[in-house]
């Protein structure tokens, strides 16, 4: 049976780029797929869209296109990517820029629109997972994006795209798409499109699955992290997958990094929903079968359930946050003291918040009081966030820590403060019919 290979080239908007000049460098590809949209990063992104047009796309999208550009043209790889997050026309627009300055003539562009779905759910009654409804939001919603599945990329490659651009997309689909194009699945072949989903879900976080996350020194030890290769899935027409990285590359693929990474956000494995079939994972196997090799099966699919995740983006609240060090004999006590400071100064000052947290970094931020070993830290952080309606009490907070400078306790030092705007998520669903995807091609 005829084999692809599909590289991972990001897991996320800030991810490394070397690791993906080594894949389209070395590793072999067909495809080299960069999964960067998370629910909150789009909703940031149309915001950016609203103050300026031709923005709301990934910020690394013309470094990573320059980075990998030259050596994809050269061997044949094609690249898929939803880096157009809230603007997939002006990405590709950016990248057949970017190909004609690097004279790469002939590229063709492909950009996928249709998940921007917020005018036909703006203003509906449509509950949301939060308890809100759509329009209950009022002029506090900023984004609605549908979650695409794999048919239109697999589109876009029949037309002869060498880079295909989306934006929402759901994660699998990017990896899924070639596979429907090139081993010509059909649409509603479940087992083969839930062993596509299989694929993508494995390799959609790029270097979690080649030790990244995994990795606990002592316990899950991983060589070479600064140098941790990118996943390479080498695919079968029947879904069969193998799953490694370019040889000499950092990280380390085995049956349990593969098998953590497999249970990665997944609630019933029977049953992971998706836009082109509902993947059933409950029969995967797992095995190893060379250095940096791991072979899984398994994976199956029922029909999918006709209806699209939404991920809504709105306008959450405002949170201020104030944070100051202490150091040296009685440091925590001082530390106490400081927080004790700041939530009376707050009171006295007639700041509203509806969430106030206060921690001392070093002692019982992440665990509480209750499970700190009571011990006397040399040196602790105190840190002060709130929630509040407006930017101005939110700055308040912030300014009122930063005051312990000079007004105690003794000893305050490396004050920093911040104020922002905070952007929320909340999730619905709506009819597949009712969302209508479309490709545009540009030419370098």
């Amino acid at each position: 049976m005829r084999t692809i290979r599909l590289g991972a080239g990001a897991g996320y908007s800030g991810d490394r780029i070397e690791p993906a000049v080594e894949l389209a460098e070395k590793g072999k590809l067909d495809y080299l797929v960069f999964e960067c949209l998370a629910e909150r990063t789009i909703a940031l992104a149309q915001a950016a869209r609203l103050k300026d047009p031709n923005a709301g796309f990934d910020p690394l999208l013309e470094a990573r296109m320059k980075a990998v550009l030259p050596a994809c043209r050269a061997n044949g790889v094609r690249i898929v990517t939803n880096m157009g997050a809230a603007n997939p026309i002006s990405a590709a627009r950016a990248t057949t820029a970017i190909a004609q300055q690097l004279g790469l003539r002939g590229l063709k562009i492909a950009a996928v629109t249709g998940d921007d779905v917020l005018g036909d759910l703006k203003n509906s009654d449509r509950h949301l997972d939060n308890g809100f409804t759509v329009d209950g939001l009022g002029n506090r919603i900023a984004s609605a994006n549908a979650y695409l599945g794999g048919a239109s990329i697999a589109q876009a490659l029949r037309d002869g795209a060498d880079v295909v651009i989306t934006g929402r997309a759901a994660d699998p689909s990017l990896f899924l798409g070639p596979l429907i194009h090139e081993f010509d699945w059909a649409m509603d072949d479940w087992p083969l499109l839930g062993r596509g989903i299989l694929v993508g879900h494995l390799l959609e976080c790029a270097g979690q699955v080649t030790g990244g996350y995994f990795a606990d020194p002592g316990y899950k030890d991983v060589k070479d992290l600064a140098r941790l290769g990118f996943p390479i899935g080498e695919v079968r027409e029947d879904g069969d997958l193998i799953v490694t990285k370019v040889a000499g590359s950092g990280g380390r693929v085995t049956a349990a990094t593969v098998k953590e990474q497999l249970l990665y956000e997944i609630h019933d494995p029977a049953r992971y929903f998706q836009p082109d079939v509902v993947a059933d994972f409950s029969r995967v196997q797992v095995e190893e079968i060379g250095e940096d090799r791991v072979h899984v099966i398994g994976a199956s699919g029922t029909p999918k359930t006709g209806e699209l995740k939404v991920s809504v983006g709105y306008i959450d609240s405002y949170v201020g946050e104030g944070q100051i060090s202490y150091a040296g004999p009685g440091a925590l006590e001082r530390g106490r003291l400081a927080i004790e400071i700041v939530r009376e100064r707050l009171a006295l000052s007639g700041v509203e918040t509806s969430e106030l947290r206060s921690d001392l970094i070093g002692s019982n931020a992440l665990h509480g009081e209750n499970l700190s070993l009571g011990c006397q830290p040399y040196e602790v952080r105190v840190r002060v966030i709130g929630r509040t309606e407006t930017l101005a009490q939110a700055r308040r907070i912030g300014e009122e820590v930063e005051t312990l400078y000079t007004n105690g306790p003794a000893g305050g030092g490396g004050a920093w403060k911040s104020a922002r705007e905070v952007v929320a998520v909340a999730s619905t669903l709506i009819p597949e019919a009712d969302v209508r995807t479309a490709v545009q091609y540009f030419e370098a």
